[in-house]
């Protein structure tokens, strides 16, 4: 019985044993993790949106997509080595799988500490580009110059977390975003509450937000190595392993570059899109007024989050799956396990779907408390229409980012950024400007919120079309990093 639960609380090998049963032991906990590491940006958003209002909450909004654009340099890094270690664990090889490791955490270093150098430096541009609003401006900027300067603890956390995982341990992270999720909302609302709001409020607004979420994954990050340093009999972490390795570089860098380069696209993309969003005025009360639809947008964000997770879920669980299956040369597992995971994918879905149309009104008042409470009603009404058409996206991108992981884990790369380049360059961003002009109205002078939407929507249709069509060339089957030679090991 010990041995049974030790088990469900290390690595797991999914090359043996019933594909449902590796996919469940390691979904489950994945799922449940991923929904506590969105709570860490999403509790930000409920305590500013509750203690500093609209303007607070639109703050953080605005700087999402500058934050994931400065994220590419560590998820360049952590991509790689996500498909490298799910391969080479899969394959037995303790040797390639350690210097995999040792160098990621010196590639990893390397990377947070340039993003954090850029970051701070071209916060103040990239808003002003992007048209903050004045209102949301300061409190923008001083969100992301904190933190920026916690962002080698996100990005070791990032790629930590990613390590393990692809080890199929779900269990650990999973103990760790626990305890400092709880961690975080403590903090939270300790330092954005003023005295006035709550006794022991430090007031810090916005700033303390990101105060608290920087510290928490810090201590995420601190955790996660310890952890890492213990698993002597999967992985060794040492001088000789931290090594910058020619190969092994140059394979980190072939495989997470097109991954990279597709969040730095999308990001792109998604901070276009923003300048457009910051555009639209709404009108209310007899005057037009910038600042709504930035809110609208920032709470529809964080219910988005949510009901995406699932879908990002399974696209890790394909990957890993599919990577320690190729690394292993069991193909005919990869294509039972994309089935059973891509069944269960649309299932979630559905499930997400029918929870946004009944509920999304009831989601959206957790993130808006104007101090006027019928203009927290005209931003509810309007992020209630914005999130029935996002519905329709969910199992469009649940079906796109479970092949998509399988696709990651087989060391195909390639192929998706090609596809990103084309529905959110060459499409999407003409689309939106397309449907934002032909919107434009007397209430909406700016364009119609809804067409920053409908494009979203086109444009995942196109993308898991593309996607499908790629994946049935079979092409992705020749990507493999791994070329065995030798008789599997039995010390993993």
């Amino acid at each position: 019985m010990l041995q049974k639960i030790k088990s469900l609380f290390g690595a797991q090998d999914m090359t043996v044993g019933k594909p449902i049963k590796s996919i469940l032991l390691f979904t489950v906990p994945l799922l449940i993790g991923n929904v506590l590491q969105l709570m860490y940006n999403t509790v930000d958003s409920i305590v500013v949106g509750q203690y500093s209002g609209p303007n607070g909450l639109g703050a953080i909004g605005v700087s999402m997509p500058i934050q994931l654009m400065f994220s590419v340099f560590f998820m360049t890094v952590g991509t790689g080595v996500s498909v490298m270690v799910s391969q080479y664990f899969g394959a037995r090889d303790k040797d390639k799988l350690s210097k995999t490791v040792g160098n990621s955490i010196l590639l990893i270093l390397i990377a947070t500490l340039l993003a954090t150098f850029l970051g701070l430096g071209l916060s103040d541009w990239i808003l002003r580009i992007t048209k903050c609003p004045d209102e949301v401006f300061e409190n923008a900027k001083a969100y992301l110059m904190i933190m920026f300067l916690g962002f080698v603890g996100m990005g070791f956390y990032n790629i930590l977390s990613g390590i393990l995982r692809g080890f199929g341990d779900a269990m650990f992270p999973l103990a760790v975003l626990t305890g400092t999720t709880v961690l975080n909302i403590f903090l939270d609302i300790w330092m954005v509450a003023t005295p006035e709001q709550l006794p022991f409020g430090l007031g810090l607004g916005v700033a303390g937000a990101a105060w608290a979420t920087i510290i928490a994954q810090t201590l995420s990050a601190v955790v996660c190595m310890l952890r890492l340093l213990r698993m002597k009999h999967i992985v060794e972490v040492t001088k000789a392993t931290m090594r910058l390795d020619k190969y092994i570089v140059k394979t980190i860098v072939r495989i997470g570059i097109p991954s990279g380069l597709q969040m730095m696209i999308m990001s792109m993309s998604f901070m276009f899109v923003q300048r457009l969003i910051n555009s639209i005025q709404v009108l209310y009360n007899g005057v037009f007024d910038g600042a709504i639809f930035v809110a609208v947008n920032t709470a529809v964000t964080r219910v988005d989050g949510f009901a995406m997770m699932p879908a990002q879920t399974f696209n890790q669980v394909s990957s890993t799956f599919t990577g320690q299956n190729i690394g292993a040369e069991r193909l005919d597992r990869v294509t039972h396990g994309l089935r059973l995971t891509l069944f269960m994918a649309l299932g979630v879905a559905a499930v997400v779907f029918a929870v946004m149309q009944i509920w999304g009104g009831g989601l959206m008042r957790m993130f808006i408390n104007d101090e006027d409470p019928l203009r927290s009603e005209k931003i509810i009404e309007i992020g209630i229409q914005m999130m029935r058409i996002m519905c329709w996206g969910y199992p469009i991108m649940a079906v796109a980012m479970t092949i998509g992981g399988a696709m990651r884990g087989a060391g195909d790369t390639i192929a998706q950024l090609w596809i990103m380049i084309v529905t959110n360059i060459a499409i999407r961003i003409p689309l939106t400007v397309l449907l934002v002009h032909l919107s434009k109205s007397e209430d909406y002078p700016s364009g119609a919120p809804s067409a920053i939407y409908l494009s979203m929507v086109i444009a995942f249709g196109l993308n898991v079309t593309a996607t499908c069509i790629y994946f049935a060339t079979g092409r992705w089957k020749t990507k493999s990093i791994v070329k065995r030679q030798a008789p599997v090991a039995a010390d993993i």
